[in-house]
């Protein structure tokens, strides 16, 4: 089963859809943390901890290894459903190995992001144990943004993940829902997406027939309201 983790960090909406059963979970990152009006990063984290049990991400915001590793250690700390988030790279492209490894070894759960290739799959599974949560997030919509097909990628990461049982394969910037059938056909473990997406997969069932009437039905709507007329 695919489980659906909602990307946000909005305190109402991390309450709304704290209620929703189909949510299993939550990620966040500095941006969305920004956007929320985070001004304190730690409190600010603190107070999503109080609304929710399920699994949080909260992203380290470092650049040198050793402050990524230091960042780790105290984000982990937050809660037992935490889990930390470091970049499969920093923002020079080096690979983020030492840190990946080290948090690892200390039984810290781990959330690795933006990932883009098979190659850092590769790379983020030869530095981890087999027995420490790991979730390795893929940017799917992201790559398919800069035209790229994303489905060998994640397809060939699930397949090698399979002999870790504690890593989960996590489908990251879901651009529709439809995205939400592709990962469940492709046995992939997690799909992150945003509230809007979230709530337009709870009303997925709909006839052909009644998406022709809505569709219809909205047309004249707006053009009653316009009081468009042809003369």
């Amino acid at each position: 089963m695919t489980r659906i983790f909602c990307d946000i960090a909005d305190k109402n909406l991390i309450k709304k859809f704290n209620k929703k059963l189909i949510v299993k979970g939550f990620t966040t990152n500095p941006s969305l943390m920004r956007k929320a009006g985070a001004k304190n990063y730690q409190n600010y984290s603190l107070e999503i901890l109080k609304i929710t049990k399920k699994p949080v991400s909260f992203e380290v915001f470092a650049d040198s290894e050793k402050e990524m590793i230091t960042q780790g250690i105290i984000i982990n700390k937050w809660g037992n459903n935490v889990f930390v988030k470091v970049p499969v790279c920093n923002s020079r492209g080096k690979f983020m190995g030492k840190v990946i490894k080290t948090l690892n070894n200390k039984n810290i759960k781990l959330n690795i992001t933006a990932v883009y290739s098979i190659q850092q799959t590769k790379k983020i599974l030869r530095h981890i144990n087999k027995k420490t949560k790991v979730i390795i997030s893929i940017f799917v919509g992201r790559m398919a943004d800069a035209g790229k097909d994303p489905i060998p990628i994640i397809k060939e990461s699930i397949r090698l993940a399979k002999n870790h049982k504690n890593v989960e394969i996590l489908w990251a910037s879901t651009r529709e829902p439809y995205n939400y059938i592709q990962a469940k056909e492709l046995k992939c473990q997690i799909i992150t997406a945003p509230p809007l997406i979230v709530e337009k997969i709870e009303k997925f069932g709909k006839s052909f027939n009644k998406l022709t009437t809505e569709t219809v039905f909205g047309f004249l709507k707006d053009s009653i309201k316009s009081n468009y007329k042809i003369n």
